[in-house]
This record gives structure tokens, C-alpha cells and sequence, in this order.
């Protein structure tokens, strides 16, 4: 019979722990620019040893000291070793090649500004424009879609209508209309139905079609809207081919239409979106990629401060919690700046990669995948994951957001770069958008006509992309258009 009994183990084992440093740099990191100035803000509040940047430079020489011993404290070994975690990376950067967010920094010092008071901290009415990026996000994949669907919305006005013109979005992406028109029809397809409307009449086609109630006679009555107007009942019932009756059921619906879909959303305390990174040519091939300024919080630890309360200070839980609010403050300091330096060296090697998207247009948007920047900048692909969410680069193309620079790919033909999944599929749709009603390609067709552009890809490869379109078969389309299968 066994004995049970209690006894004394040895074992030896590694796990990785993650410090609440560490995780505080990581929460640091992800941070858009929006959510980065109350987050400081608040540990400012609670850090007796923290303070925001002041615009007197006296004040400001007088932290500077401060500041080079700091960044020697002895928690920089710390910072190194918990960095050279598989889970985050260093940036490493030489001196004065970037603008730190420490003590002699260029960046902001208005964290007291308006902009980011409690109010702004309350759950606020979404925005039109979040609302469309939002859906934007989860039905476009295609970047290049994507970054033309982006300049669209900014066309929006506060009714919800397009404005502007469309000609010189394709001039700035260097694209054809096609495109911008057939992503401004999935636009159409959003909620609230009728947004991305040229006009009134448009606007009320959109949600009649949504209803199902666009036929020829509400058709007649829409491109006749001032006659509604003017109430000529009889002109309207003559062209609309109906009798009181209907003509009355008619205008009711009209009624009942909403005339501007934005105005529900809310306009007030629009968060403007700041760049993160700025990209300015320099001469005509080279390219000049700095950090904005204005984004980058002004941080200073008060080291007089703390000299002069640990001298009178002797109770022992005093001491160790200034110590850990001093270590604390130190800390948040060279995570703002391992911040700035992370963003700047994942920009500049998205630029260095995409080189040929920023000179030549959105046709040349190369195919990029995370371990692509990561391996080639060292760092982990969930550092990278980090901090192409919610970053900005503002270039002379637009606007774009870090993360849309991203997409699969596919094998150039003999070793050729490789082409973008996404514009294959767009590919695709085009070459059967163009075919012939008598002649309907088929999947080993357009496999073919791929190849003849370079472009190496499997017939089933065609099949997957195609359905995943939603673009039926070629005996489909042909039974669609109404022609025998042996023509």
C-alpha cells in the first residue's frame, strides 16, 4: 500500500513575465495620438514628479539638466532588457536624429487644452465619417479601394451628399475614373441609405431602391421634382403615367423619405485627425520623413523636486513610494520617446517599401504583410501591429492611416515582383466587366489573359478570387444574359 505524505521539489523552468513597465510602454505605444494627450494627462494628475511642458524657456533650461540625468538613471538598463522581449522590440535610432518627446523637445504643451477636457472623455454621437469608415473597414479590403473609398468620404458634406470633384481625386491617386466610380456604387450601398448622393433626386433614387419601390413611373416622378414642388399634379400624372390615386401614394412615400441622411450624426467636437508623420519630398528623389511635432506630448520629470522632499522626508513608506512614483515618471518619459522613435522607423520603412506608390499612384501599391517591416527594422510583428493602428502619415496624396498600406500577395510571372492579391482580384472584375456579351471568358480564360500581363496565377486561384467577389461562374453570366451556351 502507497504512502501519501509531503515532500520538498526542486524544479528549474523559465516563463516571461510582462512588468507593469512593460505593459505601460505597450499600452503607450498603441495609443493613437487622440487617446495618447488624456492618457498623459492623467498620469500627470497622479505623479507628483510629472509635469507638462512649459514655454518659458528659463523653466525649460532649467529641467534640461534634469532630464540627461534621468534618461542615465539606473532604470535604463530596465527599459533595455524588457525591451528585448519577444514581445516588443527597440527602436534604435542615433542622437539628435529625432525629435524626443522629453525635456528640449519641439512637441505639444497644452494638455490643459479644451479639446481634451472631461466632456471629451464622455461617450459622445458618432460622427458621419466614423460611421462610413467604420462599415468601410469591415466591407472593403482591397487597400487600394480602401484609400479611394477614405478621400471620397472626406467629400461628404453635413447632409450626407458628395462634394467636390471626383476628377481630381483620380489626378492626386493617379487612377482612372472607373475605379473612383465603381467604389463610390459600394459607398452608395452604406448606411444611412442615400449618403454619397450627387443631389436631391439622387439622394431619394437611393432609399426608393433600397425600398424596392423604383420603378419607371417613381422613376419619372424623381427627375421631375420641381414639378412637385410647384404641385402640377396633372404634368405629373401625365409623365408618370398614373391616376390620382397612385400619384398620392407616390408623394406620400416621397414624403416619408429622409432628404438629408448625415443629419443625424453628430457635428460638434470633431475630433480632427493629426498626422503622426509627414512625408515632403526633397528635390525629385529623395524623400523627407519627420515626426509631427504638435502630436508629440512635452513630458518633464521634476528632479529639484523630488531632491528636495526625499531630504525631509525619514518614514520609510514615504521614501519607497516617492521612489516608485520618481521611477514611474522616468519611465513614462523614455516610453514616450521609444514611442516616437518606433512610429518614425515603421514609416520610414513603409515609405522605403511603397516608394513606388508615392511617386507613381495607386496602381503601384505594392503587396505588404507585417513580418516584412519587421524583419526588416528587427522588431516584433506585434510592435509593428501596434503602431500602424491608428497612426497617420500625411503625404502629398492625402491622409492615410499606417495599417491600409497592407495586403497579401501573389508571384510575379519568371521571378517578377509581386502583385497585390487585392488588385488582382480587381484585375478579375475588370477583364469580366469588359467581356464581350457573345464571347464570356471563362476562369481559364482570364487565367491566361493574366499571365499575358505577368501575372502568375493558378486557374483555381481565379475561381477562389472570383467567388469571392460574388461574380458568378461564366455559364452563369451567360444564362444571365440570355445567350446559348454554344454562342
Amino acid at each position: 500500500m502507497s504512502k501519501i505524505g509531503i515532500g520538498l521539489q526542486i524544479k528549474q523552468s523559465q516563463q516571461m513575465v510582462m512588468t507593469p513597465q512593460l505593459q505601460q510602454s505597450i499600452k503607450i505605444l498603441q495609443l493613437s495620438t487622440i487617446d495618447l494627450m488624456p492618457y498623459i494627462s492623467q498620469q500627470i494628475e497622479e505623479n507628483p514628479f510629472l509635469e507638462k511642458g512649459d514655454d518659458d524657456m528659463s523653466r525649460e533650461d532649467d529641467f534640461a539638466s534634469d532630464m540627461e540625468e534621468n534618461n542615465a538613471d539606473h532604470q535604463s538598463d530596465e527599459m533595455e532588457n524588457n525591451w528585448s522581449d519577444d514581445t516588443v522590440s527597440p527602436a534604435v535610432y542615433e542622437e539628435n536624429t529625432l525629435e524626443y518627446a522629453g525635456a528640449n523637445s519641439g512637441g505639444r504643451t497644452d494638455f490643459g487644452d479644451s479639446n481634451y477636457g472631461v466632456e471629451q472623455l464622455c461617450e459622445q454621437e458618432k460622427s458621419l465619417r466614423d460611421h462610413v469608415l467604420d462599415q468601410l473597414n469591415v466591407d472593403i479590403d482591397d487597400p487600394v479601394q480602401k484609400m479611394i473609398a477614405v478621400h471620397l468620404t472626406d467629400l461628404l458634406d453635413e447632409n450626407g451628399y458628395l462634394s467636390g470633384d471626383l476628377a481630381a481625386i483620380a489626378e492626386t491617386l493617379k487612377c482612372d475614373m472607373a475605379q473612383i466610380e465603381s467604389t463610390l456604387e459600394i459607398l452608395k450601398t452604406f448606411d444611412p441609405v442615400g449618403i454619397f448622393a450627387a443631389g436631391l433626386a439622387e439622394c431619394l433614387a437611393l432609399q426608393l431602391k433600397d425600398k424596392d419601390r423604383l420603378d419607371p413611373a417613381m422613376l419619372s416622378m424623381i427627375e421631375n421634382l420641381d414639378l412637385l414642388a410647384k404641385c402640377d399634379f396633372k404634368a405629373l400624372k401625365k409623365i408618370c403615367g398614373v391616376d390620382d390615386e397612385d400619384l398620392a401614394q407616390m408623394c406620400e412615400e416621397i414624403k416619408a423619405l429622409n432628404p438629408r441622411p448625415g443629419s443625424g450624426f453628430s457635428t460638434e467636437h470633431v475630433q480632427i485627425i493629426q498626422p503622426d508623420v509627414f512625408l515632403k519630398k526633397d528635390g525629385k528623389t529623395d524623400w523627407i520623413i519627420e515626426l509631427n511635432s504638435e502630436s508629440l506630448p512635452r513630458v518633464l520629470v521634476n528632479r529639484r523636486y523630488y531632491s528636495q522632499i526625499d531630504r525631509k522626508t525619514e518614514d520609510k513608506a514615504s521614501k519607497k513610494f516617492m521612489t516608485e512614483q520618481f521611477s514611474a515618471a522616468n519611465w513614462l518619459v523614455k516610453a514616450l520617446d521609444q514611442r516616437a522613435n518606433t512610429i518614425l522607423k515603421v514609416a520610414t520603412e513603409i515609405v522605403t517599401l511603397q516608394d513606388s506608390f508615392f511617386r507613381k499612384g495607386i496602381h503601384h501599391l505594392k503587396p505588404l504583410v507585417l513580418s516584412d517591416i519587421a524583419q526588416n527594422i528587427e522588431m516584433h510583428e506585434s510592435t509593428v501591429s501596434r503602431v500602424i493602428n491608428g497612426k497617420y502619415i500625411a503625404t502629398h496624396m492625402g491622409l492615410y492611416e499606417l495599417k491600409y498600406f497592407f495586403s497579401s500577395s501573389v508571384g510575379g510571372q519568371n521571378g517578377g515582383e509581386d502583385i497585390s492579391s487585392k488588385r488582382i482580384k480587381y484585375m478579375i472584375k475588370g477583364l469580366i466587366n469588359k467581356e464581350n456579351p457573345k464571347k464570356i471568358l471563362s476562369d481559364e480564360k482570364i487565367t491566361n489573359m493574366l499571365k499575358e500581363q505577368g501575372i502568375d496565377v493558378a486557374r483555381r486561384t481565379v475561381m477562389k478570387y472570383r467567388e469571392a467577389m460574388d461574380i458568378p461562374s461564366s455559364v452563369q453570366r451567360r444564362r444571365e444574359k440570355k445567350l446559348p451556351t454554344g454562342s
